[in-house]
């Protein structure tokens, strides 16, 4: 088990929890870094078909919820952890769009994207540990897709990187150049929100600065 951190406040000291995030998305993980965190990474490995026909929302938040709740008896889970799991889907036309797993599926869906809006959608699940709690939210941020021209999205496609991402998209990526713009939290986008996570951590009774990762 990896111990928990320690933080002094008023002459005490207060356990600070070791945060994991159940998910093996670099897009993630490189956000909750450049927000000061330093997670433990424990992938799920879930079966994400098993809610397949959900609407989006509920999708996002219960793959998230599934995540989470996956690796709660993992040893590499230390005691007293906050774990967090997530999933995204590109709501469009009432339909949940996950990773399209394949190069044609990828072209058939900027086919539908290109000059239009979406909704991401992306499912937060908080457990800490410590005392059982958990709080599931979905944060949802509307995206403007550009209209690229099937000589750009053949390029993107051939690129690899739509295949593995909820909507065939990216905005911190190759994608980016394709998106006009976003309504909401940027970084909800990528993977995970910010400021959704920050509440999140909150209700459960911490507070989002003492989980920053010592200065070096």
């Amino acid at each position: 088990m990896l111990p928990s951190c320690r933080c002094r406040e008023a002459g005490t000291v207060r356990a600070v929890p070791t945060f994991v995030l159940a998910s093996a998305s670099p897009a993630r993980l490189a956000t909750l870094r450049s927000a000061g965190l330093d997670p433990v990474v424990v992938v799920s490995g879930v079966d994400e078909s098993v809610l397949d026909g959900l609407p989006p929302a509920e999708l996002a938040v219960g793959l998230a919820e599934l995540k989470c709740r996956a690796v709660l008896e993992r040893d590499e889970v230390p005691e007293g952890a906050l774990v967090l799991g997530c999933d995204s889907v590109l709501e469009l036309d009432g339909q949940a769009l996950g990773k399209p797993g394949s190069p044609e599926e990828a072209t058939r869906r900027w086919a539908a994207m290109r000059g239009r809006s979406g909704v991401l959608r992306t499912g937060h699940c908080l457990r800490d540990t410590a005392s059982g709690e958990e709080r599931s939210v979905t944060a949802s941020t509307t995206v403007h897709f550009a209209s690229p021209s099937d000589e750009e999205v053949a390029a993107y496609v051939g690129r690899g990187e739509p295949l593995h991402v909820a909507g065939a998209f990216t905005v911190d990526g190759l994608g980016g150049a394709f998106v006009r713009g976003i309504e909401g939290d940027h970084h909800n986008v990528v993977g995970v929100s910010l400021p959704v996570l920050r509440e999140m951590v909150g209700e459960l009774g911490h507070r989002w600065t003492d989980l920053w990762a010592p200065r070096a």
